[in-house]
């Protein structure tokens, strides 16, 4: 295949061939392709964009360019959710065990990457013991036997969306629409999961810079999933404020055991619910979603998910005491408050520059080799619209021997806007979005 001629048609916005674009993934793959022809196709794809079936062939080419994970020896219909990412997101350390306390098989591979804070993976490794690295074998018998696993991905998943997603970066093509959608559900559909609910997230926050871009991403993904014989639904929620109230590793494991233990309330709770609902009813177990989520708010007022959540952790080595003794995990050994600098109501937050102090503190990495600290991280006093007094606690920052203080401060500066009048209330779902 003449790379040159590909990118030549695409750059004419010509629709590539199935062929054309399993030769491109192989290219990607094997590296017979030089990263100045991978670009100008990406670059030529992000202009031109591509047709639902081209998008549909890239998306499976990438996603058999490496393992293709069976799980059909876990019996039952294997249930997985995705964030777009955001801060504050634990959903998944809520959702995951109240949605296996109800009887679905919540088979889970998370990635760690990039970000304000690290991955579901970092998270749970704050907890003393925990591994994230199973065999193929031990992952069945696990969600088997107690309906629950977040793993590591394999090294060989979708390596050719690794390569494109390096050149993305560089090549200021990561907006593309297809290119987004093939990422992601490259990587869903090799990991097995027969049905896959979506948390795109929308705000200062989100991946999309529009609420509208967001709109289209979730409905584009939706359609691409369902066209490639996966089961998708997505939800499109608010991230113009930190979803849950803690931001870091250890400190969102402690947050979502508040929230399963029936101690806490709030947007991180209601976006769980209704994430885990429709996992539900992806997984025939539910009629609606009245139904669905009754069986959560049951699961958490027995403390079925609560204990959920220690199997998993005990099954994966580590101390199950943690859910039930939040004080077994790591601590931060300073932590010193942020001081309102005006008087007024919270009108609007920088929601990624609050991330990214807490990354500045050392909760995330900047490169794919960086430490983390698990104890370091931000704890919100303050939400959207609520009023607050001059020198009142913006938040908490948790703060480590290596974090760089001073730079997390100069991020938070400025991050919080005031008025004095509240800001007009923001809908924390926007929209469901189903198959066709």
């Amino acid at each position: 295949m003449n790379p040159v001629e590909m990118i030549e048609r695409k750059r004419e916005g010509a629709c590539l061939t199935s062929y054309e674009i399993a030769q491109f993934v192989k290219a990607v793959t094997d590296g017979s392709f030089q990263d100045c022809q991978l670009g100008a196709m990406l670059m030529a794809i992000y202009l031109k964009g591509m047709s639902p079936e081209e998008t549909v062939a890239l998306t499976m080419e990438m996603a058999r360019s490496g393992d293709m994970l069976d799980l059909s020896g876990i019996q039952g219909i294997k249930v997985d959710k995705h964030s777009t990412g955001g801060v504050g997101d634990t959903t998944t350390l809520v959702l995951a065990p109240l949605v296996a306390a109800c009887g679905a098989k919540v088979a889970k591979m998370s990635g760690r990457g990039l970000g304000h804070t690290g991955g579901t993976l970092d998270k749970l490794e704050s907890i003393p013991g925990m591994s994230v690295s199973l065999t193929g074998e031990q992952f069945i018998r696990q969600v088997n036997q107690i309906g629950l696993a977040v793993i590591g991905q394999s090294g060989d998943l979708a390596p050719a969306d690794k390569r494109l997603y390096a050149l993305r970066d560089v090549t200021a093509t990561v907006g593309s629409l297809p290119l987004v959608v093939s990422s992601i559900l490259s990587k869903k559909i090799a990991s097995g999961a027969d049905a896959v609910v979506l948390d795109v997230k929308a705000g200062s926050g989100a991946i999309m810079p529009t609420l509208e871009k967001s709109l289209e991403l979730a409905r584009t993904m939706v359609d691409i999933g369902c066209r490639a014989g996966r089961k998708f639904s997505a939800l499109v929620t608010d991230m113009d404020q930190p979803l849950g109230m803690y931001i870091g590793n250890a400190l969102e494991v402690e947050e979502a055991i508040d929230v399963l233990s029936g101690r806490v309330q709030g947007p991180l709770k209601e976006v769980s619910l209704q994430l885990g609902g429709h996992m539900l009813l992806s997984a025939g177990l539910a009629q609606d979603m009245t139904q669905a989520v009754r069986m959560l708010e049951e699961a958490i007022r027995s403390g079925a998910g609560l204990r959920k959540l220690g199997d998993m952790i005990e099954w994966q080595g580590g101390d199950r005491r943690v859910a039930q003794d939040t004080g077994l995990l790591p601590k931060a050994p300073l932590v010193e408050s942020l001081p309102s600098p005006a008087t007024g109501y919270i009108a609007h937050m920088d929601t990624a520059a609050i991330g990214n102090a807490a990354r500045a503190l050392g909760a995330g990495r900047v490169r794919k080799d960086d430490a983390i600290d698990p104890a370091v991280g931000l704890v919100m006093k303050v939400r959207l619209g609520d009023y607050v007094e001059k020198g009142q606690p913006l938040l908490d920052m948790h703060i480590g021997q290596d974090s760089k203080k001073q730079a997390c401060q100069a991020l938070l500066d400025g991050s919080f806007v005031f008025a004095q009048q509240p800001p007009a209330p923001r809908p924390l779902i926007y929209e469901a979005v189903y198959s066709r």
